[in-house]
Order: C-alpha cells, then sequence, then structure tokens
C-alpha cells in the first residue's frame, strides 16, 4: 500500500496538470464507479459571486432547521483541504482524504493507460470523492457548489432537485466568454428539464438568457426580487450582497419543503449563525484590534464591498491580487477609502506583483507599502499593520494565508486549484 506521503505526491501530480473545464472526464470517471453522483438529494448552486456564501446558508437551513445530515462540497479552500468536503459542516480528515485518494488511484491509473484524455484532473478527482463520501456517509441533502461556470464544471453530473444562480458578472472571461451573455449561458447549463431554479439580483441580459434556457427545458424560474421584493431576509453575514444571498437559500429551501419540510422559524435562526469565513469576516488580534477579510475581488465582488469599505474610517487596507482585470477595480475601490495601504503578494502562482499592483492605483496622498504577508502576520493573532482598523481584501487565496497565519496552521501544501487557458 502507499505511504500517506507517497499518495499526496501522486495527488500533488495531479493538481500540476492544471483544471480544464468539460464533463467527459467526470462521466467517464463516474461510469467506473457506479455513478455515486446520483446516489444523494442535491442541490446545485452556481454563480460569479456569492455561490459558497448560499451553499453555507442553504446546509443550515436544511441542517438546523429541517433536521438532516448535510454533505457540502465547496472550493476552493482557506486553510484544510478538507473544507472541501463536508458532513454536518465536520471538514474531512487528512487520513481520510489519504485513504479515499489512494482508493481511487488503481481507477485513475487505469484510466491514464486506457484513454489519457479522459484522465480525471484534481479538481474532478476531489468532486468524485466528495460523491462518493455523502453516498457513504447517507447524507440527506448535499448542498454543490460548481467550481468554475456551470455546463462544462465536474459538478454539473449532478441531478439535482432544485438549481440556484447566485450573481452573474463578468469574471473568468478566458474560459467563459466576454459578455455577460455568454458568463449567463455557461452557468445556465446547470439547469435540467423540469427541475425548478432559483435567481438570485442579476443583470436584465443575463436574466433573459437564462430564462430562455429555463422556458426551452421547461425549467420553472424564481426570482429573490418577486419573492421578497425589498424585505430580504436577515442574515449574520454582513452587506445586502449577502441578504439576497440569504434569500437564494431561504427562497430554494421553500421550493423544496413539500420534500423537505423546515421550520420556518428555525430558519430565521439558521441564518444568523451562518459560519462562512474570509466573508466581511472580523478577527480579534493579540493587541485587542479587529482585523476584517473579505474574499472580495472581482468587478461585482467590489459593487458589493465598497458601501461596506465606505462605513470604516480611513482603514489600513491590506490587497492582493490574482488576475489585472479583477486587480483594477479592487485598487480604485479601495484606494478611495484607505487611510493607508500595503500591496501584498499571495502565495499563488497567478497573484500580481508589487510593480502590477502599484501600476494599477491613482495617483495618491497615502502612504503605500509593499510588504510581505508573511511580515504583516508574523505569528499567531498578530498584525503588524499600522491603523486602528485593517482589512484584508483581494483575493480567497490571500485571505486563506492570512487565516493560516493567524491561526498558526499553515499547510504544508498548496492544494489550490490551477487554472490551464484551455476550454
Amino acid at each position: 500500500m502507499n505511504s500517506p506521503a507517497a499518495t499526496l505526491a501522486w495527488l500533488t501530480n495531479l493538481r500540476a496538470g492544471g483544471s480544464r473545464l468539460g464533463i467527459e472526464r467526470m462521466r467517464a470517471l463516474m461510469d467506473r464507479l457506479q455513478h455515486p453522483e446520483l446516489t444523494t438529494p442535491c442541490i446545485h448552486v452556481a454563480g460569479t459571486n456569492g455561490k459558497g456564501s448560499t451553499c453555507a446558508m442553504l446546509e443550515a437551513i436544511q441542517r438546523k432547521a429541517g433536521g438532516r445530515s448535510t454533505g457540502l462540497y465547496t472550493s476552493p479552500h482557506l486553510i484544510h483541504l478538507g473544507e472541501r468536503i463536508q458532513h454536518n459542516r465536520r471538514l474531512l480528515t487528512d487520513a481520510s482524504i489519504v485513504e479515499r485518494v489512494a482508493a481511487l488511484r488503481d481507477t485513475v491509473e487505469a484510466i491514464h493507460r486506457e484513454a489519457p484524455d479522459l484522465a480525471p484532473t484534481f479538481f474532478e478527482l476531489m468532486t468524485c470523492m466528495a460523491f462518493q463520501a455523502f453516498a457513504e456517509w447517507e447524507v440527506d441533502i448535499a448542498i454543490l457548489e460548481t467550481g468554475l461556470g456551470g455546463r462544462l464544471d465536474a459538478t454539473n453530473v449532478c441531478n439535482p432537485l432544485v438549481t440556484v444562480i447566485t450573481s452573474i458578472g463578468l469574471d473568468h472571461e478566458e474560459y467563459l466568454g466576454n459578455s455577460i451573455e455568454s458568463i449567463a449561458a455557461e452557468k445556465a447549463g446547470i439547469l435540467k428539464p423540469g427541475v425548478p431554479c432559483v435567481l438570485g439580483e442579476l443583470p436584465s441580459e443575463a436574466e433573459m438568457v437564462i430564462r430562455a434556457r429555463a422556458h426551452e427545458l421547461g425549467v420553472k424560474v424564481y426570482t429573490v426580487r418577486e419573492r421578497f421584493g425589498e424585505n430580504l431576509p436577515k442574515t449574520n453575514l454582513e452587506g445586502r450582497h449577502q441578504a439576497v444571498n440569504a434569500g437564494c437559500a431561504l427562497l430554494a429551501s421553500e421550493i423544496l419543503s413539500q420534500k423537505l419540510p423546515f421550520d420556518p422559524a428555525l430558519a430565521e435562526q439558521a441564518l444568523q449563525s451562518v459560519e462562512w469565513h474570509a466573508r466581511w469576516q472580523r478577527v480579534s488580534l493579540s493587541d485587542g484590534r479587529k482585523l476584517i477579510i473579505d474574499a472580495s475581488h472581482n468587478e461585482e465582488g467590489v459593487r458589493s464591498l465598497e458601501p461596506l469599505l465606505a462605513g470604516l474610517h480611513s482603514p489600513t487596507v491590506i490587497v492582493g491580487a490574482t488576475g489585472l482585470a479583477r486587480a483594477l477595480p479592487l485598487l480604485q475601490c479601495v484606494a478611495r477609502y484607505a487611510g493607508a495601504l500595503h500591496l501584498v503578494e499571495p502565495a499563488n502562482e497567478r497573484a500580481l506583483s508589487h510593480a502590477q499592483l502599484a501600476e494599477l492605483l491613482p495617483p495618491l496622498k497615502i502612504p503605500v507599502h509593499r510588504s510581505k504577508v508573511s511580515e504583516l502576520f508574523p505569528a499567531k493573532n498578530q498584525c503588524l499593520a499600522q491603523g486602528d482598523t485593517v482589512l484584508v481584501v483581494g483575493s480567497l487565496y490571500l485571505a486563506g494565508e492570512v487565516l493560516a497565519r493567524l491561526s498558526g496552521e499553515m499547510p504544508s501544501v498548496n492544494w489550490q486549484d490551477r487554472l490551464t487557458p484551455s476550454r
């Protein structure tokens, strides 16, 4: 039997191959494994932003207000790989990951020999492990977050009870297209014949594309706007965008209530106690200050971030980003409100350099520092950036790195997904 170290090295090698859109590899893998993806009832969630938060809210409603055992599959993770596959919000352990990867290795290597073009990627193998784990645990309901897009995402082999599209904005254009309409078409790929769909607040042109596809498939569309208007559900996660996400989660649960009943009063409580890190998350530092960590990283996310940022008084902002198109609106936004800036390079191969970040800044009269994450966060619960209020923003990878340093749980391997530009 392979050692844990050898198993992890093999999984690392899969990651080095990058992530590739397309579900033919996933279908081939499911065929060989007797289709674990069809075993568990599920809710499938896509969107440019908000899908992770919505999944966390759905999980909370189904477990706390419905009394069900839940599976939760999200990506990327912040610190531990097991964050991606959870059972009643308990993370998959490293030991279980090693065991599950070892059990799948012979199948994957057989595919490599017999049909190398169908060999699964790192993300596809993680998705497979989630389907297998949920079936093994016999969860009552699984909540699945798409990784990228929808139509060609590995999760799209599932057979959901309801689908949710939280938002549509410009992001990952090199994979999904460079218009709102093309991105909406990719997200609409999760729609299934006759399966109801919930929409968050979408641009009108995106909603038109999705409704057209829904009409073709006989899908009934429900919207947060029509259900709640401005009387959105309350949630402990800050920002109006999170109230919209709560609306998506509650509406999807209502649609399923005949099959999966729940207590509305307990649902309200569940939405007030959602645990989802790096979404305007407040962390107590050892010196008594509060640090805010937010993973907003694209233009749509920045629009949601700005009202929260405007409510702070000249904060010190630590910012890092992956991708020039993402970084420009982010830096323009934080520059309007920051009292000081620290430009940092997250530990990710796509991270922008200090120089690239600085070139995107408008002329400023505030201090701008070129810093290292390790220097700003040298030890558990410590932050050396000056200022009464400190905000970390710009990337899930940066948020994860900072949270790891603050917790003293730095992972030994960078397990984040790698993307390749092929479609």
